[in-house]
């Protein structure tokens, strides 16, 4: 039964899109960051808490699969794994990311056992892993939409690293060139399962919700990092 306070797909497809105002690429310390203005060891710290977001993101995927009754969309969702694991002879997100570490100057010892990690990071991406454990598996689906979102922001660190920190050998830069189209494919698939399986108000309550609430914990992740350094009084 068709639910008549339902937004329009088109209606709901904007109201998703409209929580890029709340997307952390306005956060002071990505300005900084692509303004080239984060010095050495923030950006070092920057690349290990940002680890500890990454090396989460499989267990977050994995819980939606194990949440999701529908074979078509485990089959799909599945391959994140990989896009962040690597797989046989391919590296994925992780290894790329430790390239990017070892690139700005840390080994990938300190990067793995976390020794940089904040409190306040730690807290806000193991509330996002939660989310996605104990949430409506369509309702964690929303809460990845920030991807529609990273693109653009992934092309624009891209160009501020090479330009504003030379001292990061090219090697590292792999992460940045490879998860533009990657995120623009995961994040359209996406979508559509939003927008199809949210068909009621409620529904698409709660999915613009979950978004939002990612939105936050990114945003988090960032005060946490802004306030260690303002702290310390850079």
């Amino acid at each position: 039964m068709t639910d008549p306070e339902a937004r329009s797909t088109a209606e709901f497809t904007a109201a998703l899109r409209a929580h890029e105002d709340r997307y952390w690429h306005k956060h002071p310390l990505h300005l900084r960051l692509h303004e080239g203005r984060l010095a050495p060891d923030e950006l070092r710290q920057w690349i290990a808490n940002r680890w500890y977001y990454q090396k989460w993101l499989p267990q977050k995927d994995a819980a939606i699969i194990a949440n999701c009754p529908l074979a078509d969309v485990r089959r799909r969702w599945v391959r994140r794994l990989a896009d962040q694991d690597g797989s046989e002879g391919r590296p994925g997100g992780h290894a790329q990311w430790l390239d990017l570490a070892e690139a700005a100057g840390l080994s990938r010892t300190e990067v793995v056992d976390e020794r940089h990690v904040l409190p306040g990071v730690r807290f806000a991406t193991d509330a996002y892993v939660a989310f996605a454990r104990t949430r409506p598996w369509i309702e964690a689906v929303a809460a990845s939409l920030t991807e529609l979102f990273s693109p653009a922001l992934m092309r624009t660190r891209l160009t501020a690293l090479r330009t504003h920190y030379p001292w990061i050998a090219p090697s590292g830069h792999r992460y940045h060139e490879a998860r533009p189209d990657t995120a623009t494919h995961d994040a359209g698939h996406a979508l559509t399962l939003v927008t199809t399986h949210c068909v009621t108000r409620a529904e698409q309550d709660a999915a613009l919700a979950a978004l939002g609430f990612k939105c936050e914990v990114l945003w988090s992740i960032l005060d946490a990092l802004e306030h260690e350094h303002t702290g310390r009084g850079r």
